[in-house]
């Protein structure tokens, strides 16, 4: 990913409200993990009197870092849930969720696997174990290896939610821990299927139409592709006007900030 070149106006309105030495703690989901880390390092060019951290923890344990005071911003590849809203109550913490980007949640396969398209009710059939063999959906005679994320993760609970309708995911199915390992995975396994964030696909892995659509920007924008999700930064509160973190969370309102979002392979929800 080229670096995004930081405008004059953006400088000068980042840079003109630099105070003491402070920082931003980020922590959360593997997905929004690539946004928060162009953010900040385009952040701290501007802001050196800031210092911010970004880990990738999981959507769960951000939404738990962010109850418990942990950290400022909290990235989650999924809505909190009422849960998470409950116990943050509890601990005088107020969730405000920041729409950052758009994402789809492309199914992949090995490059050579000749299938092109499944439809939503076969991937979920692969997933609870129902189809083992991709010569039962047109492909060749070859027991499907299932990848799917760690049940802490926003993404799992994405695919959960709009693809496997309260059904289980087969016993048999392995269990990775980022999308990044879900890539690697299946571009090393021809009978292997995962799915991962949009910014996730390159040329090691084959992403799949579904329901005849193919995963994309375009694809995503309309609502055409079935399997899309919003990402979120969620803060204590909505922060003070022109504080660090409300300009961090607010990036992705700009111009540099859309440019960002699209060089990760993102969806900016704004445009100009």
């Amino acid at each position: 990913m080229k670096k995004a070149i930081l405008s004059a106006a953006m400088m000068t309105a980042i840079a003109c409200t630099a105070v003491a030495e402070q920082t931003i703690t980020i922590d959360g989901s593997t997905t929004v993990g690539p946004i928060a880390k162009a953010f900040a390092e385009y952040f701290m060019a501007a802001r050196p009197d800031v210092n911010i951290t970004v880990s990738e923890s999981g959507s769960g344990n951000g939404a738990k870092s962010l109850m418990n005071g942990v950290c400022d911003v909290a990235n989650l590849s999924r809505p909190m849930k009422s849960t998470e809203f409950k116990a943050a109550a509890g601990n005088d913490i107020q969730p405000v969720a920041h729409v950052v980007a758009l994402d789809g949640l492309p199914i992949l396969v090995h490059p050579q696997n000749p299938i092109q398209d499944l439809t939503i009710d076969q991937i979920r059939k692969i997933y609870t174990g129902e189809i083992t063999n991709w010569k039962e959906v047109g492909g060749p005679n070859l027991g499907i290896v299932v990848i799917t994320r760690d049940t802490n993760s926003g993404t799992y609970e994405t695919f959960e939610g709009l693809v496997m309708s309260k059904q289980k995911i087969t016993e048999k199915a392995e269990y990775v821990g980022s999308n990044g390992a879900i890539r690697q995975r299946v571009q090393t396994t021809p009978a292997a299927i995962g799915y991962a964030g949009l910014g996730f696909v390159d040329k090691t892995v084959k992403a799949l139409k579904v329901n005849g659509v193919y995963p994309s920007a375009a694809t995503v924008r309309t609502g055409e592709y079935a399997i899309a999700r919003p990402l979120f930064m969620y803060t204590n509160g909505y922060p003070k006007l022109g504080s660090a973190v409300y300009q961090f969370v607010t990036l992705y309102l700009t111009e540099d900030g859309q440019e960002m979002v699209e060089e990760i392979g993102f969806i900016p929800v704004t445009s100009y």
